[in-house]
């Protein structure tokens, strides 16, 4: 069963009011691949910057035994986001390559599912769940609450995270664990905004209790 959406402001939260992590809780990792941290084909500023917070986050999941998934880009060579198709982006995160591996300081837990995203040539995908099995396999978790962290905050987490909130999942966006590509200047504050006003919570990790 999934809970009603959530509408406390990042200015009046405090830890009392942020949901903890329970047993219908995950860890959702978004697209945190070498291609989207500094060094990679579209990096974002200071994306590896969110690693350490990752890593504490996975840390605490692990030792309470919750669960853990974590979405990647995986696209094929010819994908229509490329611009050799006539798409906006550079290639990037193309299957088996350096670019698509998880960041190498990012301490992966064993046993956290993968999902793999935008793998039909044809079809853009910024979404977790679009055209992939996330909803399925959350379900299939009896997940309620997703505590999300990745990259980038104004397109793949921002797009996952309204999907999550029409799907009915409460959604907790940890505003110390994202970075956005802020192609115009303020696109991750107004992303944050709108994931706010879609029915998702902003905190932090410290209002969680997980130290660095």
């Amino acid at each position: 069963m999934k809970l009603a959406k959530s509408q406390t402001s990042p200015d009046s939260r405090n830890r009392s009011t942020v949901p903890q992590p329970d047993r219908k809780s995950v860890l959702l990792l978004v697209h945190l691949q070498n291609d989207f941290c500094p060094g990679g084909a579209l990096a974002v500023v200071e994306g590896d910057q969110v690693i350490p917070v990752a890593n504490a986050c996975i840390r605490f999941f692990t030792r309470e035994g919750f669960s853990i998934v974590a979405t990647r880009d995986w696209h094929p060579e010819n994908h229509c986001s490329f611009q050799a198709q006539g798409g906006p982006w550079h290639p990037h995160c193309v299957q088996g390559s350096w670019g698509s591996q998880f960041h190498p300081d990012l301490k992966m837990a064993p046993g956290t599912l993968i999902v793999s995203g935008a793998t039909n040539a044809r079809q853009e995908a910024y979404s977790g769940f679009d055209g992939t099995s996330l909803e399925e396999r959350l379900e299939d978790l009896e997940v309620q609450t997703l505590f999300v962290i990745g990259l980038a905050t104004d397109y793949c987490v921002k797009k996952t995270v309204l999907d999550a909130c029409r799907l009915g999942f409460r959604v907790v966006v940890l505003e110390d664990g994202v970075r956005g590509i802020n192609a115009q200047p303020k696109d991750s504050q107004k992303a944050l905004e709108e994931m706010q006003a879609a029915g998702a919570m902003i905190a932090n990790s410290t209002d969680l209790g997980i130290p660095r």
